[in-house]
């Protein structure tokens, strides 16, 4: 059972919500989000004109489903992060790799390489990080 699947029966057993995907709109305004968080949100409003182009009732609209996802709350006109980007993209990696390849980090490895080299760098970083997660 691959990793995406094991988070999928803690949540269950837990009452959370499947699966913590967010479509591309959502994603880059989560983006804006954890970088500023806390944030104002007359503040975030500028911001998301800034680099998304969206008009103030955009903003607000985006604010309230979010808030109603659990990814932020809106106290006194701040929001603040409920759920990290590091939780996310755990999340969004596990399940591509488990949809996509099976479940097959090693799989996933190869197609994502298709033929590249890697510097001698990387790959003693990539050692590392394996090392780090071997099971015992």
């Amino acid at each position: 059972m691959g990793n995406y699947h094991k988070r999928v029966i803690a949540r269950e057993r837990m009452g959370m919500m499947e699966y913590l995907k967010l479509c591309d709109s959502d994603y880059r305004f989560m983006l804006i989000v954890w970088e500023a968080a806390p944030v104002n949100s007359g503040e975030l409003v500028r911001l998301c004109n800034e680099k998304l182009g969206w008009k103030k009732s955009t903003t607000y609209t985006q604010i309230k489903k979010m808030c109603d996802k659990g990814y932020i709350e809106n106290v006194q006109a701040t929001i603040h992060v409920l759920i990290p980007k590091e939780k996310v993209q755990a999340e969004e990696s596990d399940y591509f790799v488990e949809r996509t390849f099976d479940g097959s980090l090693p799989a996933f490895l190869t197609a994502f390489l298709g033929g590249k080299t890697i510097s001698e760098h990387e790959a003693e970083k990539i050692k590392r990080m394996i090392d780090e997660h071997v099971e015992n």
